[in-house]
């Protein structure tokens, strides 16, 4: 299995659009650290978890997009095709799967780091600060559930029909330019631009409402649980 998982992050790596993405990424990101996140969201400095959420909120769409992206390496015609061999080898077809849900999230977790990185630099460049440990848990509560979810459901939509993972892409944009309730703010950002000014105070505290917190472990459970699921009809190969 660690074989497998290797060689499909190898794949998933040496391609032109994982370079081509990151490139992207990478240019939006130094556009949206350059233009909104230096003046800082709500009153609160550039390098405040608002701040940094809201940047992160922004990347997001291109994360999703490529973590799906990622998952049309199998769940295509041809690799749909190719599975009549590999669920007649000697590892199970479950584990083989994992394997390959593994690799697609690593690569999406290097794509996340690629983008923290810049907003690291950019910190250091500018402002020199590298407290880094208060921007931790906006990271993962804003990053990981959605993206776990991305790959979940992509996964489970790709093997029923592989065309339905390019609709599932727009999920994320299309969130991003709607008036969301606040439990879904995370989705379009305007959580960070707006919920610190309720606090009553000037750079608040990084909290967050119970909602959210609820709707992201929501996100992630269904993720976990969607990446377990295989469709019925890619037990009958």
């Amino acid at each position: 299995m660690r074989k497998i998982f290797l060689y499909e992050c190898k794949r998933l790596l040496w391609n032109k659009f994982f370079a081509g993405l990151v490139l992207v990424l990478l240019f939006y990101g130094w556009q949206v650290l350059r233009r909104v996140t230096i003046l800082g969201v709500s009153h609160t400095a550039p390098f405040s978890p608002w701040s940094f959420g809201d940047f992160l909120s922004r990347m997001l769409p291109l994360l999703w997009i490529g973590a799906l992206f990622f998952l049309t390496f199998f769940t295509s015609e041809k690799a749909r095709r190719a599975a009549v061999l590999t669920d007649a080898a000697p590892l199970p077809p479950r584990r083989y799967a994992l394997a390959r849900c593994a690799a697609a999230l690593t690569v999406t977790a290097l794509l996340a780091l690629a983008c923290i990185s810049e907003a690291a630099c950019f910190y250091g460049i500018y402002f020199g600060w590298y407290g880094w440990s208060g921007l931790v848990f906006p990271t993962l509560v804003t990053l990981v559930p959605p993206l776990v979810f991305a790959l979940g459901s992509g996964w489970l939509l790709g093997m029923l029909r592989p065309w339905l993972l390019y609709v599932w892409m727009l999920v994320s944009p299309v969130c991003l330019a709607l008036p969301l309730p606040e439990s879904l703010g995370l989705w379009n950002g305007r959580l960070f631009a707006q919920y610190p000014l309720t606090l009553g105070t000037l750079d608040p505290a990084f909290t967050l409402p119970a909602a959210v917190l609820f709707v992201q472990f929501v996100l992630l459970a269904s993720g976990v649980v969607l990446l377990a699921v295989r469709p019925e009809g890619q037990r009958q190969h």
